[in-house]
């Protein structure tokens, strides 16, 4: 079994009860995801790199060598997809609405900036910490695309947004390892396979227990079916096919191994969390919105603590708010709707199509009207640990 890099805790205790999974992670903090790295390197040189991908992706022909052979390597679909499956997801992911938005947000979000060497190549990036509303609302129209309906088959948006976000990550992992400030002893290789693995998770069965703690109803075959989904855009984004698993119980076994050997949130774990909380004052601009403003923050913090528990919480500084009404509370007058929608077709067709306007204003007014393009980053932020 190969060593351990030093990022990696409760070794033993890891070995003892996930001992098979250890042998397929250890090796995964050292790999990275050499058909986007080529293909980065070479469009890096081009004064325009990112239009030149974007007219790769809609005609190959053509394409610069290192660009053709990364968009061959996810040419159509991949045996084992199944569209079937994928609609039975995006269902899943519209019905869900608002409280999808809360989960992905203060639970799946959060649990990575929790993750105190995988944070890093976002607080160096700065991007959230300097523009976190714009940066939230790219993340949220990446997740809507991929999980919209015939969003990952060829020709979808979310294929497409999959693969230039997989661009920008070689971009940042080409930056990071060109600064002398990034300790590879300490973090292992910047957006290595592990950490694009323990992403993929965030977005798939950690959410999926979001759901289930704001009481939405989530049986087996469908947890399985977003499992599936997630798999596909792991895929695309260049994850290691062995890897990604395929149903939920090894997604959670996969999850709950790569908690266990984290360690605990550390100083950018907490600014992460605090940018992402305070990002409603950020985009905040007369004293009504201000107002307005604080009453979210308040609001998510108490969501946020119920999502990631009050522990986790603590350690992330998560302020505890008081508030005349009570999260777990909402949470059951939300699983008494679901029932209801899960018992009455109409209720369901009206959930989805809610659900589905609910993400476009999302995206819409976090992005200020403008369309979210996703380019590969000429230059890292400004790094400033409070450790």
């Amino acid at each position: 079994m190969p060593a351990a890099p030093a990022r990696v805790h409760n070794l033993p205790a890891a070995r003892a009860q996930y001992g098979d999974l250890i042998g397929r992670l250890l090796p995964a903090f050292e790999r990275t995801d050499p058909l986007a790295d080529a293909a980065a390197a070479w469009l890096s040189t081009c004064p325009e790199g990112h239009t030149v991908f974007a007219a790769a992706l809609r005609d190959p022909a053509g394409a610069p060598e290192p660009v053709a052979a990364l968009l061959e390597s996810v040419a159509g679909l991949p045996a084992w997809a199944r569209p079937a499956r994928l609609e039975r997801a995006a269902h899943l992911f519209s019905r869900a609405g608002v409280v999808g938005g809360f989960v992905l947000g203060l639970r799946s979000l959060v649990l990575g900036y929790a993750a105190p060497a995988g944070n890093k190549p976002l607080a160096f990036s700065g991007r959230l910490r300097e523009a976190a509303p714009r940066r939230l609302a790219e993340t949220a129209r990446f997740v809507t695309a991929v999980c919209e309906p015939g969003g990952l088959l060829p020709g979808g948006e979310g294929r497409a947004i999959a693969l230039h976000v997989r661009l920008m990550h070689a971009q940042v992992r080409r930056l990071l390892l060109a600064n002398g400030r990034w300790d590879r002893a300490a973090w292992a290789v910047p957006i290595n396979q592990h950490d694009m693995l323990a992403t993929s998770l965030l977005f798939s069965h950690v959410y999926l227990d979001g759901l289930r703690l704001f009481g939405l109803q989530v049986d087996a075959d469908e947890a399985d079916d977003y499992v599936h989904l997630w798999r596909l855009a792991s895929w695309l984004l260049g994850v290691d096919a062995e890897l990604v698993p395929d149903r939920e119980p090894d997604a959670r076994r996969l999850a709950e191994c790569i908690f266990l050997t984290q360690g605990p949130p550390d100083a950018d774990s907490r600014a992460l969390t605090a940018a992402l909380l305070q990002a409603p004052l950020q985009a905040a601009r007369t004293p009504a919105e201000r107002r307005v403003a604080a009453v979210r923050v308040r609001l998510s913090s108490s969501i946020c603590r119920h999502l990631v528990g009050n522990g986790l919480g603590d350690a992330l500084g998560v302020p505890a708010e008081r508030h005349p009404f009570s999260v777990p509370l909402l949470a059951s007058l939300l699983g008494g709707l679901d029932r209801l929608r899960a018992a009455v077709p109409p209720i369901d067709a009206s959930a989805v199509a809610l659900g589905r306007r609910y993400w476009d204003l999302v995206v819409d007014l976090g992005m200020n009207g403008e369309t979210p393009t996703y380019p590969m980053p000429a230059r890292l932020g400004r790094h400033v640990s409070a450790a």
